[in-house]
Order: structure tokens, then sequence, then C-alpha cells
């Protein structure tokens, strides 16, 4: 442009809008914020693009789904349920599935996205657990994720309920029962949601708004505060040379991130809306309309919620009669467990940040098997929900494996309590073994399996040493040392005994990186020395 063209009508609109909303100004800060590139970060990516598609089908559905009890005689296109009454809420999934166009694929893509959805959640949140990042200063944003998790199960819950079909009212009638076990306000509870003896007419008119409005935007706004604080606290990244707590190395999110983001929302869509076409979920169709006088066969939750039903299943019927009023033990206290379980993810940052008492930002994200102790407690709790989760399926394995119900349901008790030691001992034996296996290659070399026979007729394996980027990755982590017992005198200067906090806190230190929860890993001394008495083939 020369200086006598006056700016165009799109570039004064331009800087209209920036000189109010400063939009370039943020722009150019943020577009070219750079992220490390590395797979497993994907597994987060996963999670938004599902959500996306979660929304937008969604949207679509609510155009022609009907959240009405109202009951009606159903005279579609279906011919098997000609002339039934059911409500109005299962005659318009009906039309949806086979009046509508288009109206199935949307209901399966819809279904599939939330089942991928709480997996990625799940998965990513593993992923972050095991290489550490959730530490200091990401412990809120830690917090956030799990809120999204449960949320997402949560109303993944409501969601299968409304289309009023025998398996969805089944799992009602189960939330009813788990309801009522609750003592004192149990009842209260249950009126407030149902608005009424069960299952009364306003159920699927009150899930409705919660499934649509009330936790898409709670959900919505931890979403942004959880992107707004990565954004803020800058990507984690992997050890690695020129990689440093302080830096961050990959590429910028404009273009070269966008543009890669962009493709992959494509792939996991392409994906989702391919399952949905060729795996047919919740056809309600074949259960019918829901009856209270009804249980569908072989009746199962989505799988998120198969630990929920593992618990009920497997507790025992103990009952406990205390002042006139009969305790449920055996819906309560799975009702109890089930929160606690979930929880202990939660607030497991601020667990190990206390016991390390470790205050420092961390931007590097710590290979598995160099923190064994946090790896096993982490795979110990995948067993305890995988336990749980077969005990939610006893009467399929049961049928499918020719096996008696009894067996299994005793082999998943005594599995809820002796797994998770056992998976954690071999974790953390395994972990201990390959900080070994890490420990060997960096002083003797990686084995070349070219065998070479000495002077004096000894045979031995050439060792070829390892770059200076592998030997980087194997000893970048840091090996922190046991909290000590703090020492506090009178005013006599007398030593004083330490509080049971500072003690429990010295002996959980101990556990995590005293003598036998670590390798230490070689030294350049070590290596020098060793690499120097005894050749190795570059």
């Amino acid at each position: 442009m020369t200086r006598n063209q006056s700016p165009g009508r799109g570039q004064r609109a331009a800087d209209w809008a920036d000189g109010r909303l400063g939009i370039y100004t943020l722009a150019r800060a943020n577009l070219r914020k750079i992220f490390p590139d590395h797979w497993s970060f994907m597994l987060g990516e996963i999670c938004l693009y599902s959500f996306v598609i979660i929304i937008l089908t969604g949207v679509y559905l609510t155009l022609f789904f009907k959240p009405s009890m109202a009951e009606v005689v159903y005279n579609g296109s279906y011919v098997p349920l000609k002339g039934i009454g059911m409500s109005e809420a299962y005659a318009s999934t009906v039309n949806i599935s086979f009046e509508v166009r288009g109206g199935l694929l949307i209901r399966q893509i819809h279904h599939w996205a939330a089942l991928v959805f709480v997996a990625a959640m799940f998965v990513h949140m593993m992923r972050v657990f095991f290489t550490g990042a959730f530490r200091k200063p990401r412990e809120i944003n830690w917090v956030f994720g799990f809120l999204l998790l449960f949320l997402g199960m949560l109303d993944g819950f409501f969601g299968y309920s409304l289309p009023d079909d025998l398996l969805s009212g089944t799992g009602i009638r189960f939330i009813e029962g788990v309801l009522l076990a609750v003592p004192v306000v149990g009842t209260y509870i249950q009126m407030f949601l149902f608005g009424g003896e069960f299952p009364g007419h306003d159920i699927v008119p009150r899930f409705f708004t919660i499934h649509v409005l009330l936790i898409p935007g709670i959900m919505l706004g931890l979403l942004v505060a959880h992107l707004i604080l990565v954004f803020y606290h800058k990507h984690t990244q992997w050890a690695g040379p020129g990689r440093t707590e302080k830096n961050v190395v990959g590429m910028p999110l404009m273009p070269v991130y966008m543009a890669k983001a962009g493709g992959f929302f494509f792939l996991v869509f392409g994906i989702i809306a391919l399952m949905s076409a060729v795996a047919t979920i919740n056809p309600i169709w074949s259960y019918g309309p829901y009856r209270p006088d009804q249980v569908s066969t072989d009746a199962q939750p989505d799988w998120y919620m198969g630990f929920a039903e593992g618990l009920i299943r497997v507790m025992p019927g103990w009952e406990v009669g205390l002042w006139g009023h009969t305790l449920n033990l055996g819906v309560l206290v799975p009702f109890t467990l089930f929160p606690l379980v979930l929880g202990a993810i939660a607030v497991y940052p601020f667990v190990e940040g206390w016991v390390t008492n470790d205050r420092r930002e961390h931007h590097l994200l710590d290979r598995p098997r160099n923190a064994p102790v946090r790896t096993a407690l982490g795979a110990a709790w995948i067993s305890v929900y995988l336990v749980m989760l077969a005990g939610g399926g006893n009467d399929l394995i049961a049928t499918h494996l020719h096996l008696s119900l009894n067996a299994i349901t005793y082999a998943v008790r005594i599995g809820f309590f002796v797994l998770p030691v056992a998976v954690f001992i071999i974790t953390k034996r395994w972990c201990l073994g390959l900080q070994r296996r890490d420990r060997e290659k960096v002083l003797h070399g990686r084995e070349t399996g070219v065998i070479k026979r000495l002077p004096h007729g000894e045979f031995v394996e050439v060792h070829a040493g390892l770059t200076p980027t592998e030997l980087h990755r194997l000893t970048a982590h840091e090996q922190n040392r046991p909290v000590g017992l703090p020492v506090r005198t009178d005013e006599n200067g007398v030593a004083r005994k330490a509080g049971i906090l500072a003690r429990t806190r010295a002996k959980l230190s101990r556990g995590f990186y005293g003598e036998g929860s670590q390798i230490p890993k070689p030294t350049a001394e070590e290596h020098h020395e060793i690499t120097s008495s005894h050749g190795h083939s570059h």
C-alpha cells in the first residue's frame, strides 16, 4: 500500500475491533506459543475432539427428541412395536432411529463419542499421573481434569437414561435403590429427584435438563479453565538435550500445530463415525419401553459405570437394625466406596506433594520407571477398577464361559483386597528392574550380539557405547532423598519428639524414596571409570 492509499474497509474494521478488544496483541502473544511433539500428548486432544462431537450431535438430537413421559400408542414405521403403549420419550427416540434422515447414525455417533470421551479422559489422566505431570504448578488443573472425568461419567448416565427403554429404566431403578439406602435423607433425595414415587412422570424431563444444560455448561467452563491453565503454565515435555525446566522445545501453535490438530480432529471424527456405522450400540427397539414390573436380561451399564455396578453386585446383602430403622449396608457401603475410590486420584497430587515436601515447579516429565512407588500405586488403582468392572459383568462371564456365578462373585470379593497389593508389589519390582537395566546400559553400553574372543581364550560380547542423547535420556531424572524428621528443641535446648504428622511424613517419604524404592543412577565418574577400563565399540 502506498502513502496516498487509504486503508481498506476490512483493515479499518480490523483496526476498530483491535482498538477495543486487543485481538491482535492477544493473538500475537499466543499463536506462536510452542507445543512439544509427542504421541502421548494427543490423548488430551482426543478428549477435546470427542467432546466437540458430543455437543454437535447432541444439538441435532434435541431437535427431534421429546423429553416427556406422557403415554402414547406407537404407530410408526417399526412394525414390532406398533400398537404398544409407551412414553413420548421412547417413541421419539424410535422415530429418530427409523424415520429421521440420518437419525440412527447421529444417535450412534453421539453414544460412541461419549464412550470414547470418558475412555480418553481416563487414559489421558493416567498418562498425566504416571509421568508426574500433575506436580506444581498443575495441581489445580489436575482437579479440573478429575471433575471433567466425574461429570462426564455422570452426564453419560443421564444421557442413556433419557430414551426410557427397558435397559435405561433398570438403571434408573438401580439409582433409586441406592438413594433410598442413604440414612435419614435418602427418601427426601429420592422424592426431590423423581418428583414423587418411582418411576413418576418428571424423571425424564429433569434428566433432560441436567443432561443438556446443567452438566454440559459446567463441563464447558471447566474445559475452558483447563485449557487456559495449559497455556498459562506452558506444556510439559519429556527430558532431552536442550530441554530444561525453563523452556519448551517443539512447534509453534500457528501454523504447524493447528494444521496437525485440525487433521487429527477429522481423523477422530472419522473413526468414531466408522465405529458408529458398523457397530450397533444401545438398540432400544430390541429392549422395548420401560415397565416397572420387568427387568431386561443381561442388563449392563456403559463400561465406565461398571465399577459401581460391580461394587453393588459383589457386596454381601448385609443389613443392620438401629433404633427401629434398617441400615442397608449391601447398598450403602458400595455407594460410599465409589466416590472414595474415584476421589483418591483427585487428592493424590496434594498427598505426594506433602509427603515429598517438594515445593519446586516441575515442567519435565518423569519416566514411570523412575517413580516406582507412584507407578505401583497407579497400577494398583487400575487393578481395583478392573476387578470391579469384571464384578459388574459377573452374569455375562458366568453364562458365556459356563462358570459358577457364585464362584465369580467370591473371586471378585477376594480380588478386591488381594489383587491391588499383588499388582503394587509386582509393578514396583518391575520398575526397579528397569532402573537396573538402564544403569547397566549407561555403564556398559548396549548389547550388540557380537562375540569376541580374547587372547587368553575368554569369549565376551562387544558392547556399543550410547550416544549422548541416549545417555541424557537415561540419566536426566532427579532422585529425591527422603524427608527427615525436623529437629526441634524446647527453651532449655532439649530435643523434642517430632509430632505424629512429621513422623508420618518421614515414614511415607522413606517409602517413596528410601532404600529399596529406587536404584542409584550412575554418576559421571562411574561412567568414565568403566568406559576407560574396557573398550567400547562406537
